[in-house]
């Protein structure tokens, strides 16, 4: 593995939360550690990551754990950035964002490219799905299979995180739609009641 300098940037406004592209929303792949949070429809959240690529796969067996969209791109301005368009010097994704490599001699590790995903900020915004995916990733590497799963959740949990784009379609839907549905309703129904009377 390698690291990618700078920080992950993602334009996919299906892959970020809170209307800031560097808290990232990765896709999970099928594997041991996130097909419990696949099946319960969880979704990690990965802010300030460092993207990963794969060098090498002929000494061990790499699982691609979470991973950006195509139109991830890493900043090489790091925490100094001051946009989030691609500029020239930024690399193109996409990236790997935690990934489980199973080594010959039996070796295993797994590897989250982000040193703030398990704050207990982004665990609450995630409703503990962050710390399932470390818990996950831990019981996996000592073989204990049967610990791999989602746990029961704390009711402080009050959180609803969902990406930008889903954001976006809430908003117009309850600004403009439903307004001007209930306009259309109303508007309806007067000239209904117009008509009956005239036809009187």
């Amino acid at each position: 593995m390698d690291t990618v300098d700078g920080i992950v940037v993602d334009t996919d406004r299906g892959h970020y939360a809170f209307q800031a592209p560097y808290i990232l929303l990765p896709d999970l792949n099928s594997s041991e550690i996130t097909d419990p949070l696949i099946e319960e429809n969880y979704y990690a959240i990965m802010p300030v990551a460092q993207g990963l690529t794969i060098q090498d796969t002929e000494s061990g067996r790499v699982t691609e754990l979470l991973t950006t969209s195509e139109m991830s791109f890493s900043k090489t301005d790091g925490y100094a950035l001051s946009s989030y368009e691609k500029e020239e010097g930024d690399t193109d994704g996409p990236f790997i964002l935690a990934v489980s490599v199973a080594a010959e001699n039996g070796g295993q590790i797994v590897w989250f490219a982000s040193s703030s995903f398990l704050d207990e900020m982004y665990n609450a915004y995630s409703s503990g799905a962050n710390l399932d995916l470390a818990i996950n990733a831990m019981s996996s590497i000592i073989g204990e299979n049967e610990a791999v799963a989602i746990r029961s959740k704390s009711l402080n949990y009050n959180y609803l995180t969902i990406s930008d784009s889903t954001a976006s379609f809430l908003k117009t839907i309850m600004i403009a739609v439903f307004p001007l549905m209930y306009l259309g309703i109303g508007i309806c129904v007067i000239i209904g009641r117009r008509r009956w009377n005239e036809a009187k």
